[in-house]
This record gives C-alpha cells, structure tokens and sequence, in this order.
C-alpha cells in the first residue's frame, strides 16, 4: 500500500515550497553537540543536512565531542575537569580530544558518503570539506585556574570558507583551532558556530542540543517553549539568569544566540536533538519546534507613539481609499495610538498593525494590518504579525482574529482558520459590518 496521501501530502508539499524558494543560495551554520552522535542520531541527522544541501543550501556544519572526549579520558583512567564551563585542557585531555575529533571526523564523513538505493541519500553527492580555518588563543589563567591547552577563536578564516561553500561543498569544523606558532587549541563548539557565523554573516546559525529550546518561564521545567526571542527579551532574560556552567543550563546556549545576532546574524536557532527530524521542522514549519532568537532591529519595529499618529495615517490613506481597509479617523487613531505596533526607517513609518483587546473573552482583534507597496515583499508583515502576536500572549489572550475581504489567503497561510461571523466577541459582533461581509479568521496562540 502507498504511503502517499494526496490530499495531506500536497497541500504539505505545497506549503514547503515558499521556503524553498526563500532559503536556496543562503548560509547556514549548523552546530550539533557531541550528545547527538553518542545518542546515535548521526546518520538521520547527516539526510537532513543532505536535504538541505540538495536545496541549495550553503551549509558549514560544526560537531561537538564532549562525551567522545570524556569516553576517552575515562578509558585512560582520567577525571574531566571543567571550571566556569570550560574543559581544563591538559595534555593527556588534549590527546583525548585529538583522537575524538579524528575519529568522528572519520564518521562524518562516511555519513555523508551514504547512498544506497531506496534510503534519503540515495543519488545524494555531498563533498565534505574540512581544515585549518581557525585561528585560535589560549584562555589562559582566569581566578588562578590555568585552562592550559583550552582556547577561544581568534579568527576565522572566512574568505576560503565562503570559497568552498560556494563551489557546492559542504564544511566541516571541528572545535580545534591552531596559533601562529604552530600550538593547537581545544575550542567549544559553540565558541567555533557562533563565530564562524558571525565571520560568514550567515543567513542562520542552527544548534542542535540537548535541551528543547528556551521555555517561556525559566523556572518552570513545564512551561511551553518560547518559539521566538527578540534580541532585547533574549539579553534581558540572560541578564536575570545565573552564569551557565553546563549545556543544560538555561543561558548556555542562549548566551552564544544573543552573541551572534548582535554580530549580525539576524537569525539563530536552538533545537532538540532528541526530537527527529528537528532541523527540518525548524526550517520549513511556521512556528518551527525550538526557540528562534532574531535581531528584529528594535529601532525600526516599535510600539507607536502619538508623534506617529500622522505616519499612520498617511501610510493607511491609499487603502482606506480603495477599500481594502475601513476608514479610520484621525482621533479615533490619537485615541487608540498605544495598541499600534509600526514599522519605521529614517523616520518614516512604512509598516503598522493595531491591537484591540476583548479580555471578557480571553482574545484581541489584529485590525489594520498594512505595509507600504514600495517595500511589500520583504517580510515586513509577518514581522509586524509576530509582535501582534507575542503582544498578545504577553496579555494572556488566548487567540487572535482578523477581519478582512482580500487578504484571507496571506492570512491562512500563517495559521490562521476562517470562522463564522457569530464567534466573535459580544462587544465585536455588535459592530460587524454585515454589508461589507468581512471573513472573520482566528489564529490560537496556545
């Protein structure tokens, strides 16, 4: 019996498609931690990033080799010894993490050589790349602990990476990195991911780890996963959280996202590993499976303030006018100016949407969702539709809903369902325009 469901399968298909189209010629830098390949999850992880390449997706991938490393300390009869999160790498710890590194090095790349008929690689030609692309420097002595060979990136060399990227090849970097002198440095993958990434200015950086993202409340192991950080939340909440000492720790990861979209990376990720095919949901679902930290540029997407009362109103005007929006007045907007959200550059607004609240039913209306058509394209009205929503749940609504009479389509798309007319609110369904006969659309937020 087939396995293909049309009537699931193509619509799904379907959907994909946009990020396709989005993400062929980008950059991604994927990290996965050495738990991954302990946890034998190499080779379902390998088809995916085959998928991705297959795609035309730039891809350097950077591995981890904590437990390899300590597998190999343990064999020899040593203890692993960290301070303030970092491996003290001494020799016999450098031996170990030299022999980790060529053996899973080793692994990878037969990974990647896969291709038997019937199998995700089968016809799959993926080129593994990898070398010298670190320059490194020692940590050295920090509160009188010696970290001996353990090091941090000094550079990367991003020039002969992009080279090699762009002639289809797929990088791979291990957490080692090499002095002018000629010494070599045990890194951690996360220090090489974030700035290799930073260095390539890399579309994404992708950590596949051992925690499930970042949850909504911190100190709460059962709250949801907080599928989307702007970079202010995401400093905040690092400011407020205790200095990380191991990877399951809230801010271990989540410190290197915030270091990498301030570098400019507008996009870093942190997903499970534990969950299959993780990097796929991430990068082809609307709301993906971890939690996303994004430089949104905080100056450009704000709440409104009465000074940008005018700009509303200028941007809203032409589509008043051909009907696409109801009309609004200039003091109905002053009055509710606090429940807009705008999109402005050089002082001038080009993207808004207002958020009108109905607590007695645990739901809030996205009215006047509008973007400029000289910038319409670009993005800009999913980035205004995250914040309505974001502004919501800070709220404690439980959904959101729209009424429109040509834009339901753009609205489905991002999880949107159409309703009757009746599911609104009271105080909502009181001002329904019966003759303009707007579909109502909601979205839940739970």
């Amino acid at each position: 019996m087939s396995l293909v469901f049309p009537h699931t399968f193509v619509p799904w298909f379907r959907a994909v498609a946009p990020y396709i189209h989005a993400y062929r010629g980008k950059t991604f830098v994927v990290a996965m931690a050495g738990e991954l390949i302990a946890a034998g999850k190499l080779n379902s992880f390998v088809q995916d990033l085959a998928i991705l390449h297959a795609m035309g997706i730039k891809l350097v991938l950077v591995h981890g080799f904590r437990p390899q490393v300590n597998e190999q300390l343990a064999a020899k009869g040593h203890a692993s010894r960290y301070s303030h999160g970092l491996r003290i790498t001494d020799a016999v710890a450098l031996d170990c993490a030299q022999e980790a590194a060529g053996q899973l090095r080793f692994e990878i790349e037969a990974a990647f050589s896969q291709g038997l008929p019937n199998t995700p690689m089968a016809n799959a030609t993926v080129r593994v790349v990898s070398g010298n692309f670190l320059t490194a420097r020692p940590v050295g002595i920090v509160d009188g602990v010696d970290f001996m060979q353990s090091g941090l990136v000094r550079r990367v060399d991003g020039a002969a990476i992009r080279r090699a990227i762009d002639i289809g090849a797929l990088v791979l970097l291990s957490p080692f990195g090499f002095s002018p002198t000629g010494e070599a440095f045990n890194l951690t993958m996360e220090d090489v991911a974030t700035a290799t990434a930073v260095a390539l200015q890399a579309d994404k950086l992708v950590f596949l780890t051992e925690v499930p993202g970042i949850r909504e409340r911190a100190d709460d192991p059962e709250s949801a996963i907080d599928t989307e950080l702007a970079l202010a939340d995401a400093k905040r909440l690092l400011a407020e959280l205790p200095a990380p000492l191991k990877p399951t720790d809230t801010a271990f990861y989540l410190q290197h996202c915030v270091r990498a979209c301030e570098g400019g990376v507008e996009r870093s990720h942190i997903l499970p590993f534990a969950a299959d095919g993780a990097l796929l949901m991430e990068v082809f679902t609307h709301d993906g499976i971890g939690t996303m930290v994004v430089d949104e540029k905080l100056e450009s997407l704000r709440e409104a303030t009465h000074d940008d009362v005018g700009g509303i109103l200028q941007l809203i005007e032409p589509f008043e006018r051909d009907g696409t929006l109801v009309r609004r007045e200039r003091t109905e907007i002053e009055r509710d100016v606090s429940c807009y959200t705008v999109i402005e550059h050089d002082g001038i607004i080009f993207g808004c949407a207002a958020l009108y609240p109905y607590p007695e039913s645990r739901t809030a209306e996205m009215a006047a969702l509008t973007v400029s058509p000289q910038v319409q394209g670009q993005g800009d009205g999913e980035r205004i539709l995250k914040r309505i929503e974001q502004r919501a749940k800070a709220a404690g609504f439980d959904s959101i809903f729209v009424l429109t009479t040509r834009t339901m389509h753009w609205f489905i798309k991002r999880g949107f369902v159409q309703v009757d007319p009746d599911w609104l609110p009271e105080a909502r369904k009181r001002k329904y325009n019966w003759d303009r006969r707007s579909q109502v659309l909601v979205k839940k937020l739970n």
